[in-house]
């Protein structure tokens, strides 16, 4: 029966965002003749938010926050590039509502052909990429991350580069941390457990709470991507153990050359 309700409900979710998306692009096609960047970004996250808060809602999906000091810490710092672990779709759509500045995601560039949703992407600050060219994305997320951080935009990147089952832990590539030392910015991991309430390749929602915990500003001076990486690795896999410890039952951490950073602190919050 529950399975059922679950079903249902996140059905009902799905009609909600693919109804509301059409006029809501719509007004973003027509807002980005006349304006361009923020205004375009945060209207684009507010129907993102709307979105969070019809999961809420309809389907029971609540989130807190932890390490509310680490986030005060890095909205002081001149660069950042934020670091999440990755479990569904629930944290792309979230983090706008969450971050204090706007974000531009590295993304693959076949999502601008999805109607409506990636033509309003289309006109945002984002770093679209072509993963079959190596050397021409590389290029293009040094060049269009520097700018991007320049204006007060936090780049964000997926460092698993793919979603991760529930308990499991993909490998840690660098493109993040490469970024982070070229152009001096500092990280930011962040610990989410969004698949215990909407795992990878399903649309059914489950009800519960989504842990996410931003960890301690890490500097990239004086650092090797590899060794800024394992860093972040060492602290996102030791924190998604503690937030969600059933996931992880015989599952210890991979281990890491560089001790893991202190746990986030500061109080949590519920909405």
């Amino acid at each position: 029966m529950n399975r059922f309700v679950w079903a249902l409900r996140s059905y009902l979710f799905l009609a909600y965002m693919a109804i509301s998306v059409v006029p809501w692009a719509t007004v973003v096609l027509i807002v980005s003749i006349f304006t361009r960047g923020d205004r375009i970004y945060w209207l684009c996250a507010g129907w993102l938010t709307h979105s969070i808060a019809a999961a809420r809602v309809i389907c029971g999906v609540r989130h807190r926050m932890h390490g509310l000091d680490n986030l005060a810490e890095a909205n002081r710092a001149p660069a950042v590039i934020v670091l999440p672990k990755h479990q569904s779709t629930w944290e792309t759509f979230a983090f706008p509502g969450l971050m204090p500045h706007p974000l531009a995601y590295v993304f693959k560039r076949e999502l601008l052909y999805i109607p409506f949703f990636g033509w309003a992407m289309a006109r945002m600050d984002m770093i679209h990429i072509d993963r079959a060219r190596r050397s021409d994305a590389w290029r293009r997320v040094l060049e269009q991350g520097s700018q991007h951080m320049k204006h007060g935009a936090w780049v964000i990147m997926f460092p698993e580069g793919t979603r991760a089952a529930r308990g499991q832990q993909e490998e840690y590539k660098t493109g993040g941390t490469r970024l982070a030392v070229s152009t001096g910015a500092s990280v930011l991991p962040i610990a989410v457990t969004s698949a215990r309430c909407w795992p990878r390749k399903t649309f059914t929602l489950r009800p519960g709470v989504i842990d996410v915990s931003v960890g301690p500003l890490l500097s990239s001076v004086g650092k090797r991507p590899d060794a800024l990486m394992r860093e972040v690795e060492t602290w996102i896999e030791a924190e998604m153990r503690r937030l969600d410890p059933e996931a992880y039952v015989g599952e210890p951490p991979r281990p890491a050359a560089i001790p893991a950073p202190p746990p986030a602190t500061g109080t949590a919050t519920e909405p």
